[in-house]
């Protein structure tokens, strides 16, 4: 059994950010951790989701992905998220989820928690690392350790240089601009190892 639990939760509405959580979880794989993926809840109306079919095929296509609970959290020693910016922070459907913890937080269950973040938008100053330091906004009152990449592998200067977290720039078709895939799994194995040091060290 692995040493390390690592939950990727995503929110996504044209599949971007879902490719993320995807190689997130592959690289939490190969760092040995048991990793479960996680989406959160659809806020929009039907009516909006009717009229986008990229939207409602990714939503057809994602339906049997559990929606993430505070109990996901609590289970997880290590959390990835990946969301799209909207005006330079997280979607509302993620600060949503984000906003049903505070019963976790009361309890001091969110404490070191150790935790990483993702993002992508239409252009290349979209607002992506806005809105992956508005995650860690909430993550600094959750009490979590943040294991941001920063400078520590080839991959993420690759992938564009971003040492807060993985980012990605969407063209018009929808597809990724950057080749991130490398970055994302390195993010992950990142957060992983941090995760068992502190696990290691805590079990002393």
């Amino acid at each position: 059994m692995s040493d390390v639990k690592l939950a990727v939760i995503y929110y996504s509405m044209g599949g971007t950010n879902y490719q993320l959580a995807q190689w997130a979880v592959e690289g939490g794989k190969e760092a040995g951790a048991e990793v479960k993926l996680f989406k959160v809840r659809e806020l929009a109306p039907q009516s909006a989701i009717d009229n986008n079919p990229v939207w409602k095929a990714h939503l057809e296509t994602t339906k049997d992905i559990p929606e993430a609970t505070p109990n996901d959290l609590e289970w997880a020693d290590a959390i990835i998220f990946s969301a799209p910016t909207r005006f330079g922070v997280m979607a509302s459907q993620m600060k949503q989820f984000l906003d049903t913890t505070g019963g976790l937080w009361a309890q001091g269950k969110t404490v070191n928690k150790v935790v990483s973040a993702m993002s992508s938008a239409q252009n290349p100053h979209g607002g992506q690392e806005a809105t992956v330091l508005s995650i860690y906004t909430v993550m600094c009152h959750w009490g979590a350790i943040i294991a941001a990449p920063g400078f520590t592998d080839p991959a993420v200067f690759e992938a564009g240089g971003n040492p807060y977290g993985t980012t990605v720039t969407v063209d018009e078709d929808g597809k990724m601009v950057e080749n991130v895939e490398a970055a994302v799994k390195h993010q992950a194995k990142r957060t992983v190892t941090v995760a068992r040091w502190l696990k290691k060290g805590r079990e002393g």
